[in-house]
């Protein structure tokens, strides 16, 4: 099973690779700003919520028992309505206007910075470097305990081969592949 579904998600990557070949970044950056509200989203919260929902809830459910589990799963819901009713319309439309693509060209052409100074695109940038390095180290880690709990294998190579995965259908075919 895993075998096909691994198979089936490079396909997509493939697919959308050729598909959105020499079409420019916006394509491959934001699938074309083509994608509606709900695939976007759903989108959005399986890459927010990847290791976390996989291996963090139920420890927290084995931990500290089922009704911490609850209030931790609705916490997070409330908080991702919020978001969607709050930041991502207002997120999304400006950044047509002023032509961002990424969160830190939004913040950089939101607030206006000069030409020559590129301080809050810099710091920006410089969050999500490091913090979504740890995140996504956190995801391969979650990755490898899994594979290796599941088939038996041990458990670095496990997290080196999801990684290599992960990352090839993600480059392959951008957002599109991804959502």
């Amino acid at each position: 099973a895993f075998i096909v579904y691994f198979a089936a998600v490079l396909a997509i990557g493939l697919v959308f690779f050729f598909k959105s070949k020499g079409t420019g970044e916006k394509d491959y950056f934001l699938g074309g700003r083509k994608m509606g509200p709900w695939v976007t989203a759903m989108s959005a919260q399986a890459s927010d919520m990847s290791a976390w929902l996989l291996m963090g809830l139920p420890g927290v459910a084995y931990w500290l028992g089922i009704s911490d589990a609850f209030w931790t799963a609705v916490g997070l819901a409330a908080g991702t309505y919020l978001n969607w009713l709050l930041v991502a319309k207002r997120l999304r439309s400006y950044s047509i206007k002023v032509d961002a693509i990424t969160v830190p060209d939004y913040f950089s052409k939101r607030f206006h910075e000069a030409d020559g100074k590129k301080v809050i695109l810099t710091i920006a940038s410089l969050f999500i470097l490091i913090f979504f390095s740890v995140y996504a180290g956190s995801c391969f880690v979650a990755c490898g305990k899994l594979f290796s709990t599941l088939f038996g294998l041990p458990y670095v190579p496990m997290m080196i081969i999801g990684a290599i995965f992960v990352v090839i259908y993600t480059f392959l075919g951008g957002f599109l592949a991804e959502s």
